[in-house]
């Protein structure tokens, strides 16, 4: 594990973006780059057991977006979120993944190769939780207004009516934020795969 840094609410470095929420955290743990969090970010977010056509859809916006030097933000959630931070890390873009957990007790363990790929590659891990916290149904849901808070908007791919991602989009809106869809299946929207 690499070094951990503490970037206070009062910190220079502390999000601008994520200071005009309600609730910010009051400080931030960060693994890797600390400078991207103040770039222009954009959340994609979505369900956990998503389609292959979803999880194929995430990682090229992903792509499109990094590749324009835009900074992804998502959970580091197996699915859409596991998606995003590929097609970011593919374009040779900046991601910064925000846990519902500390850095000691990293969930999915799935991830604990992508958490590292992310740090390694110039992006960013942060939580506001302490490094020995672990992982809880309540903390994800809190670490959703920081996913949505650090950016200028939010890119949802797959989600049911309540979820984790509905939570996040409500919250994307009430904190002044864009919030985008895309159809299920981007080949199939007129009702006609398009070969």
């Amino acid at each position: 594990m690499k070094r951990i840094d503490k970037i206070k609410f009062e910190s220079q470095l502390f999000p601008k973006l994520l200071r005009e929420i309600n609730n910010p955290p009051k400080i931030l743990y960060v693994e890797g780059d600390k400078k991207i969090l103040n770039t222009n970010c954009v959340a994609i977010i979505g369900s956990r057991s998503c389609s292959d056509e979803g999880f194929k859809s995430a990682r090229k916006f992903a792509y499109d977006l990094a590749s324009q030097n835009i900074t992804v933000v998502s959970g580091m959630a197996i699915g859409i979120d596991t998606a995003a931070h590929m097609g970011a890390l593919e374009a040779g873009g900046r991601t910064i993944a925000v846990l519902g957990c500390g850095f000691k007790n990293i969930f999915p363990k799935e991830n604990i190769g992508l958490f590292r790929k992310i740090v390694e590659n110039g992006g960013a891990v942060i939580s506001e939780y302490a490094p020995i916290t672990k992982a809880s149904s309540n903390r994800f849901l809190e670490r959703n207004r920081i996913v949505s808070g650090l950016s200028l908007a939010i890119l949802v791919i797959e989600a049911a009516f309540r979820s984790g991602t509905s939570v996040t989009a409500a919250l994307a809106k009430k904190q002044g934020r864009k919030v985008f869809c895309i159809p299920h299946e981007m080949d199939n929207i007129h009702g006609v795969r398009n070969k």
